[in-house]
């Protein structure tokens, strides 16, 4: 640490265009500065490093590592050089704090740990993809950056130990407390680093954010080493009403068998799939529970992909009477099993009724289908929000799909699942022979795909039926820019949520003044008020 200081009494420019000015942090080997990018006006956390020992090689590793990574999990290396004393490697430079400090303040709530892991999970799976190891996951090496809104936003810093020989002992890894309270029971008894080490580390990390204390620290090094060994005492002992999906996740991720562990990317999948199961900690005032449970998701996805399945099964002639039931159950039970492959085969349902009806619309709802399970594949419970359209717009209640949506991260899902939702009730509409939702008047049906053999001809009919109701894609693009902006809209609380669905209200009446008022005017409404109320609600 004493030898990056003096580096800085030097005029020229760190690799020819940085300049340090203000010190962010430092360790037993070097410091970390704020610096400015002399080029481009913008700052950069500048890591310099004495050069000597081992550190250099640390150093140069890291700077190896970080080059391949391209992540937004990852922290990004601009630049890497070394001179006669130090080496210098350039990052981005993101406001924050660790894991570590967030842990030892207790401001860290279970939602945000367990996203916050989602995404480590995420960073060190695209490291694994790489062919890279990190060795060293612990919450020091997390950053939480600041400036994100409500959803909390990790970084991996510190690929230092990133593809060290596996014969230096953890000696001579210099190893510390910090290090060996986050280091696998198989490493530890000399076995090689494989990726099923960094997922155990991410599982002390949950485990001790969610229990509030550490699962193997026993204040000696060898009494750690020794608890580790034995084994993590099962989170559900200590946090018994968290939910059982999410105590078991943990459990396996700190599995004494690598091979019983989850791979990072599935890690990460679970998770975000419980991002909503931690409840924050309970205050000493109140005992209400405002959390969702965790099964509310899966059992609601179960449900749609059953109904879809189903009803597509049904209303499309082609299968024999009977057969509905079957895909619809089928459907459900294979989605709560494993999801995707649910969602696959609701999806796959429609294509023969269709090709019974023109090859190349079947041709063209493959791809479709093909395309919307690429999109959704990180959130795959939005894949089927669409599917409540058909179910809304009977209620002349299609104006709360966006309210449906708001728990799907992504603002761009949300608006393509809210705009689909629209269309699939249209053409649900068609099939039923009634009017059209929002607008009323006759739904298409016959628009010329019988017997094309074309998905080109077929996509450019069903393009003139769309143009041949535009009101109907007015309706549609507001809709979506509901969703949209809905949650960004409830963090101003309950005024914001409402300028929202005044304003979008005000553009539709004016935008398609043939719209139903009363039931858009009540769905945007209650939609606006209720993500705000819910917002206040945790808020509290």
């Amino acid at each position: 640490m004493g030898e990056a200081a003096p580096a800085l009494a030097f005029p020229e420019l760190v690799l020819g265009r940085y300049r340090p000015f203000r010190p962010l942090g430092s360790g037993g080997s070097g410091s970390v500065w704020l610096a400015r990018d002399e080029q481009t006006g913008l700052d950069v956390a500048l890591k310099i490093i004495a050069r000597e020992g081992k550190a250099a090689v640390r150093a140069e590793r890291e700077a190896a590592a970080a080059a391949q990574l391209r992540h937004p999990a990852c922290l990004r290396a601009y630049g890497f050089a070394h001179d006669e004393r130090h080496v210098y490697i350039a990052y981005e430079f993101v406001p924050g704090r660790t894991f570590r400090e967030a842990l030892r303040a207790r401001e860290l709530p279970d939602e945000d740990a367990i996203e916050a892991c989602a995404q480590v999970c995420d960073g060190i799976a695209h490291a694994h993809a790489a062919g890279i190891l990190h060795r060293d996951i612990k919450p020091s090496n997390i950053l939480l950056a600041e400036g994100d809104g409500d959803r909390v936003s990790a970084r991996v810093l510190d690929f230092g130990l990133a593809q060290m020989a596996e014969s230096e002992t953890l000696t001579e890894q210099g190893d510390v407390p910090g290090t060996l309270a986050y280091i696998s029971p198989e490493r530890l008894a000399g076995q090689p680093a494989t990726a099923a080490a960094d997922v155990w580390a991410v599982g002390v990390m949950l485990w001790e954010a969610l229990a509030g204390r550490h699962p193997f620290w026993r204040g000696s090094m060898l009494e750690t080493a020794r608890a580790i060994e034995s084994g993590a005492r099962p989170l559900g002992e200590v946090r018994p009403g968290l939910p059982k999906r999410l105590l078991r996740l943990v459990d396996r991720a700190l599995s004494q068998d690598p091979t019983r562990r989850p791979s990072a990317r599935e890690l990460a999948e679970e998770l975000r799939g419980l991002a909503g199961a931690g409840a924050r900690k309970p205050s000493r005032r109140t005992k209400v529970d405002l959390a969702v449970p965790p099964d509310a998701g899966r059992f609601a996805g179960a449900a749609l992909a059953g109904a879809f399945a189903g009803w597509t099964a049904s209303a499309l002639p082609f299968f024999p009477a009977g057969w509905s039931v079957g895909f619809g159950l089928a459907a459900a039970a294979l989605t709560l099993w494993r999801e995707r492959a649910g969602l696959t085969l609701a999806l796959a349902v429609p294509i023969l009724p269709l090709g019974n009806v023109s090859s190349g619309l079947a041709v063209l709802y493959t791809v479709f289908a093909a395309l919307w399970l690429l999109v959704t594949w990180k959130e795959p419970r939005a894949t089927l929000l669409f599917a409540l359209g058909p179910l809304l717009a009977p209620l002349t209640a299609l104006g709360l799909l966006p309210l449906a949506t708001v728990r799907v991260g992504a603002g761009v899902r949300r608006a393509l699942a809210v705009a689909i939702g629209v269309v699939t009730a249209a053409l649900a509409a068609g099939i039923r022979h009634v009017s059209l939702p929002l607008i009323g008047g006759a739904a298409p049906h016959g628009v010329g795909v019988g017997g094309s053999t074309g998905p080109l001809d077929v996509a450019g009919s069903l393009a003139r039926a769309a143009a041949a109701h535009p009101a109907l894609l007015v309706e549609a693009g507001v809709l979506a820019l509901v969703a949209f902006a809905l949650p960004h809209a409830g963090r101003y609380g309950l005024w914001g949520a409402a300028g929202l669905g005044a304003g979008m209200l005000t553009f539709t009446v004016l935008a398609v003044p043939s719209a139903a008022p009363v039931p858009l005017v009540a769905s945007i409404v209650l939609c606006s008020w209720a993500v705000a109320g819910f917002t206040a609600l945790r808020a509290r």
